[in-house]
């Protein structure tokens, strides 16, 4: 059995430490993708905060036929229907010290202008699936089931997002060099 598995029987028999260890490495991925859906820093740590609430009370209820962060960003997105006025703000990414300063940020500035024209362009739902494929790197079958949609709708919609900002960037690359 997985050190994860493991974790989660130890949790679901009532190990607060188990949890938290369980959750501890998906917590920074998970802000990641809520604070592009809030409104600011302190909104998205609410919504982090409820997510892991609610995992914590309804762990009982965790099928491991499917990944735990599948299962952890389904709670997550559905809080946020729940609470469906919140806005999108700017994601901050940290540097890496690795890099050169000027060609961090040109990077950075590129991935936010990408995130902020996807934001913009497509509704939740397919926004949403760009951000777990993308972002996040889950399979098509983890999406479907973090979106409770079918593997066709995801693919089909992956599809017309990513036509959806191709169009997008044509347009901007034509419109600055004329």
């Amino acid at each position: 059995m997985s050190n994860e598995l493991q974790l989660i029987e130890k949790a679901k028999a009532g190990s607060v430490k188990a949890f938290t260890e369980l959750v501890e490495s998906y917590r920074p991925r998970l802000f990641r993708y809520l604070v592009t859906r809030c409104n600011n820093h302190a909104d998205a740590e609410d919504a982090l905060q409820d997510a892991l609430i609610n995992a914590y009370k309804y762990l009982h209820t965790y099928n491991p036929q499917w990944r735990f962060s599948t299962w952890l960003y389904r709670i997550a997105i559905r809080n946020l229907c729940r609470n469906s006025d919140e806005n999108i703000t700017e994601l901050d990414e940290p540097g890496d010290a690795d890099n050169d300063p000027l060609d961090h940020v040109i990077a950075a500035s590129e991935r936010q202008n990408l995130w902020s024209s996807a934001r913009r362009l497509l509704n939740d739902e397919v926004y949403t699936a760009m951000w777990l494929r993308y972002a996040e790197d889950m399979s098509i079958r983890d999406i479907a089931s973090a979106l409770d949609r079918s593997v066709s709708w995801t693919k089909v919609n992956l599809m017309r997002g990513r036509n959806t900002l191709d169009t997008e960037l044509a347009q901007s690359k034509s419109e600055a060099y004329g």
